[in-house]
């Protein structure tokens, strides 16, 4: 076997210790999964955009609420979160003029305390998942760095049967080590990106569900009055 087939990655890896093996098994699953988990997560955030715009355009077009609610519950699935904030917030709506409550600021509590809790029901699904990619982006580099210290623990050890020490004895299994530390990077750098960027998109949104309730309150609150 030749110098350079030694030092390529997949016989580091094969020669590497149980330990060091192990580590790199265990930082290559939690890749794995949070890339799962990152193309899972950018769909359902590039949909939640697309529906959010999508229902924006329906309810500010000026039509009918019921009609606008009633076509909402028929497509709860497929609206997306704003629209079932917003069906939530109607239905509690209508319930309370059904009942003939002359209370126009108890209608109006009882629906905004509906979308609050709708809304943080929707957030809790856009965020799932999030914490994994963080927890792998924080700790990955961790695990990597003990794999690698083990490695290069047991080239030192090494040395101690060996009358000249150079170089060559230990590059090979110094390299073995720095393996782990590399895969542990592999899998952190994509893990934080997505994380911050996931963050941001989910923040937006958040920030457009807030102010939606707002301006349907302030609607509602019309109608209370009407």
């Amino acid at each position: 076997m030749s110098a350079t087939q030694d030092l390529s990655i997949f016989s580091l890896v094969l020669h590497a210790s149980v330990l060091a093996q192990a580590v790199m098994a265990l930082l290559l699953a939690l890749s794995l999964t949070s890339w799962t988990f990152i193309f899972r997560k950018w769909f359902a955030l590039r949909n939640a955009r697309a529906q959010t715009e999508r229902f924006e355009h329906n309810f500010w077009a000026g039509g009918d609420l019921q009609v606008l609610y009633h076509s909402t519950v028929e497509h709860r699935h497929s609206t997306g979160a704003l629209a079932r904030i917003f069906e939530t917030g109607m239905r509690e709506f209508l319930k309370a003029k059904e009942k003939n409550m002359t209370d126009a600021s108890a209608i109006l509590d009882n629906a905004r305390r509906a979308m609050r809790a709708a809304f943080q029901r929707e957030m809790d699904a856009l965020e799932a998942n999030l914490s994994f990619l963080a927890s792998v982006g924080s700790v990955s580099p961790y695990i990597g760095l003990l794999g690698t210290v083990w490695g290069i623990m047991n080239s030192f050890r090494g040395l101690a049967n060996v009358q000249q020490a150079s170089l060559a004895n230990v590059a090979p299994g110094i390299a073995e080590a720095l393996v782990a530390t590399a895969i542990g990077l592999f899998a952190a750098i994509p893990a934080v990106v997505a994380y911050n960027r996931y963050a941001h998109d989910i923040d937006r949104l958040s920030m457009r569900f807030e102010t939606f309730i707002e301006e349907f309150s302030n609607i509602l609150q019309r109608h209370t009055h009407a």
